[in-house]
C-alpha cells in the first residue's frame, strides 16, 4: 500500500467542492488495522490432523529426548563400571605381582633390576587391557615405567596420588591425560588408577596403571541399546493402547467442531430473523403510524394557518417536522438494523439507502460504484462491504463534523477497493489505536471484521486533515 495514494477523481471533485483541508492520505501514513495474515487465536478452527501432527512431532522430540539422556546415562555407567574394574584389576596385580617383585636394587635403579622389572611386567601385566605401568617413590620420582623415557624422572604428584601414599586405598579414575606425565600416550582418553605398595623396608611407592577406555565405549553402545529398546518399546505399547482413546477423542471433538459450526449457523440464521422480524415490526408499526401522524399533524398546521390562528399553526408545523426527523430516524435504525435491499437488491442498492440515509447534519455522502463490479461480488463479499461501509459513515457521522464524503466503490486488478473519506476534523490514529476511547472503539472492530474475512482495511488520518479508510479484498465470486 502506497504511503501516499491518489484519491479518485469523484473524491477529489467532492473534496475541493467543499474548500475543505488536504485529505489525510496526503500528510500522514496508512495504518494497517487487519490483513488475511491476522487471525485471532480464538477464531482458529479446530484440525484433526494438526492435533495428530503435533502429537507426533512430541512422541518424536520425546523420543529424541529420551535417547540423548539415555546415551548420557549409558556413557556415565559404563565409565563408572570401567573405573570399578580397572580398581579391581590393580588390586589383583598389585597384591600377586607387583609387590612380591619389588627389591631394594629397583630403588636404587640397579639396571638388572629394571630389566627383570619390566621383564615381568610385559609378560604378566601389560595386555589389550593395561597399556601403560609406573611405578613412583613418595618424592615423585619415577623408578619405572614401561615407557623407558620416563624412568628416573620426576614429576609433581597430585593432590590424589598424595592423599593415597597417606591413607593407603584404591584410587581411580577417567584420565584426559592432560599432565606433563602422559606426554607420551596416544590416547584421548584412558582409566587411571593408583595405589600404594610396599618394599620389604616398608618404604612405601605408588604403582599406577591405566587400563583402556576402548572397553568403555563398547559397554556404553550396548547399555543404550538396552535401555533405548526397552524404553522404545514401552513407548509403542503406550502408544497402541492410548490410539483408541485418541481416536475417540478425536472423533468427539470433530463431531463437536461440527456441531458447533451448525449452531453458529444457526445463531446467525436467528439473528438475521429476529433482526428481519423487528425491522418489519418497526416498519408496519411505528414508522407507518408517525407517517400518518405527520400528515394528520400538517394538515392540522393547513387549517389553523387557514383560519388564522397563526401561534397554533407554527406550534403544528414544528411538530410535525419533529414527527418527520423520527421518522427519517426510524428509517436509519431500520437499514442499520437490516437492510433489505442488501439481500434482495445487492450491495450497490445497499450502499444507495445508507447514502441516503446519511445525509443530514452537515454531512453530504456522495456513492460512486463502478459498473459491472456487482457482479463479482459473492455474498459475504457485500456484507463485508456493507458493514465496513456503515461503520466508517456512522463513525464520520459522530466524530468528522459536517462533512463531504465521497464513498467509491472499485475494481484495482482482481481485487475490489472500497474508498471511503471525510474532509472533517481527523483524528491521531496512533493515539487511538495504543488507547481507544470509547468513541473509537469501532477501529478494533473493524479490524477484526476485515481480518476474519481475510481482507485488508487501512486508514490515514491526522488532525484537522479528515480521514480515508480503505478496504481491499479478493472477491469470492458471485452471489450465492
Amino acid at each position: 500500500m502506497p504511503d501516499s495514494p491518489a484519491l479518485t477523481s469523484a473524491t477529489a471533485a467532492a473534496s475541493s467542492a467543499a474548500a475543505s483541508p488536504a485529505p489525510a492520505d496526503d500528510v500522514c501514513r496508512w495504518h494497517t488495522l487487519s490483513g488475511p495474515g491476522r487471525h485471532r487465536p480464538d477464531l482458529e478452527r479446530f484440525s484433526p490432523r494438526r492435533l495428530l501432527i503435533q502429537f507426533l512431532a512430541g512422541l518424536s522430540a520425546l523420543l529424541i529426548l529420551i535417547g540423548g539422556v539415555s546415551a548420557l546415562a549409558a556413557r556415565a555407567l559404563a565409565e563408572r563400571e570401567a573405573v570399578s574394574d580397572a580398581a579391581d584389576l590393580a588390586d589383583v596385580l598389585a597384591e600377586a605381582v607387583i609387590q612380591p617383585s619389588l627389591t631394594a636394587d629397583l630403588v636404587r635403579g640397579d639396571p638388572a633390576a629394571l630389566a627383570g622389572f619390566d621383564t615381568l611386567v610385559r609378560e604378566r601385566v601389560l595386555s589389550r587391557k593395561v597399556v601403560r605401568v609406573k611405578l613412583w617413590d613418595a618424592s615423585g620420582r619415577v623408578l619405572y615405567a614401561d615407557e623407558p623415557a620416563l624412568i628416573g624422572r620426576t614429576f609433581e604428584l597430585s593432590a590424589g596420588q598424595q592423599a593415597v601414599l597417606r591413607d593407603p586405598v584404591t584410587q581411580a579414575e577417567i584420565s584426559t591425560l592432560e599432565a606433563s606425565e602422559n606426554a607420551f600416550e596416544d590416547a584421548d582418553k584412558l582409566v587411571e588408577v593408583y595405589r600404594p605398595v610396599w618394599f620389604p623396608d616398608r618404604t612405601s611407592a605408588l604403582f599406577e596403571l591405566y587400563a583402556s577406555y576402548d572397553p568403555v565405549g563398547a559397554r556404553s553402545t550396548m547399555l543404550w541399546r538396552s535401555f533405548t529398546a526397552l524404553t522404545m518399546a514401552s513407548l509403542l505399547l503406550l502408544v497402541v493402547l492410548t490410539a483408541p482413546m485418541l481416536w475417540h477423542v478425536l472423533g468427539r471433538l470433530r463431531r463437536g467442531e461440527r456441531l458447533r459450526a451448525e449452531l453458529s449457523e444457526r445463531a446467525l440464521e436467528a439473528s438475521a430473523s429476529e433482526r428481519r422480524r423487528i425491522a418489519a415490526t418497526l416498519h408496519d408499526g411505528p414508522v407507518q403510524e408517525l407517517a400518518a401522524t405527520s400528515f394528520a399533524v400538517a394538515g392540522a398546521a393547513a387549517g389553523a394557518a387557514a383560519r388564522g390562528e397563526s401561534t397554533a399553526a407554527h406550534a403544528l408545523e414544528q411538530a410535525a417536522a419533529t414527527v418527520r426527523s423520527s421518522i427519517r430516524s426510524l428509517r436509519t435504525l431500520l437499514v442499520d438494523i437490516y437492510p433489505p435491499s442488501l439481500e434482495h437488491s445487492g450491495v450497490v442498492a445497499a450502499l444507495t439507502d445508507l447514502a441516503q440515509s446519511g445525509r443530514g447534519d452537515g454531512m453530504t455522502v456522495r456513492l460512486d460504484v463502478e459498473e459491472h463490479l456487482e457482479q463479482r461480488l459473492g455474498t459475504q463479499d457485500a456484507r463485508l462491504i456493507f458493514r465496513v461501509a456503515q461503520e466508517c459513515l456512522r463513525n464520520a457521522a459522530r466524530h468528522a463534523g459536517p462533512a463531504q464524503v465521497p464513498v467509491r466503490l472499485s475494481s484495482d486488478g482482481p481485487q475490489i477497493v472500497l474508498d471511503i473519506v471525510d474532509d472533517g476534523v481527523g483524528f491521531d490514529i496512533g493515539a487511538v489505536v495504543a488507547d481507544p476511547a470509547p468513541g473509537h472503539f469501532g477501529l478494533r472492530l473493524l479490524g477484526d471484521l476485515a481480518t476474519e474475512a481475510g481482507a485488508r482495511l487501512d486508514v490515514a488520518s491526522a488532525p484537522g486533515r479528515g480521514t480515508h479508510w480503505r478496504l481491499v479484498l479478493t472477491p469470492t465470486g458471485g452471489p450465492s
